[in-house]
């Protein structure tokens, strides 16, 4: 549960350079001419964390698959074939934040991608109270 009301949560979700921030995986993000919209490739840096088919802070790229406006941001990981994202959902003043990845159970499990919602939402929560403490 985030503690921020939905609009603001997609604030952040929505801003392309703000990715790396929340999602655990990519260190950058340089978005195409279309921003957030479905279609849209974007090169990520990622972490420097080696996997097992890819080398520490190497580029890929992003098929951004849903943009539903203020309730899921989803995309293909074109190299890894992994599918990732985020749903918001209202919860009073506060926001249910479902963070998800799916692809060949080799690939999550090899790459230590399993992980990955968990530590997304968190890093979602944080961001939000952060900016509610300012």
């Amino acid at each position: 549960m985030v503690r921020a009301p939905r609009a603001e949560v997609w604030a952040l979700v929505a801003e392309p350079f703000h990715l790396p921030d929340w999602w655990p995986s990519y260190t950058g993000v340089e978005p195409d001419r279309r921003g957030l919209a479905e279609g849209a490739r974007w090169t990520v840096l990622r972490g420097r964390r080696p996997g097992l088919l890819r080398k520490p802070g190497g580029k890929g790229l992003i098929l951004l698959e849903h943009v539903a406006v203020a309730t899921e941001l989803s995309w293909l990981d074109l190299a890894q074939n992994v599918h990732a994202g985020v749903r918001l959902d209202d919860e009073g003043r506060d926001t249910r934040a479902t963070a998800f990845v799916n692809g060949p159970f080799w690939r999550l499990y090899a790459e230590g991608a399993r992980g990955l919602p968990r530590l997304a939402v968190s890093r979602l929560y944080d961001l939000c109270q952060t900016a509610a403490g300012l």
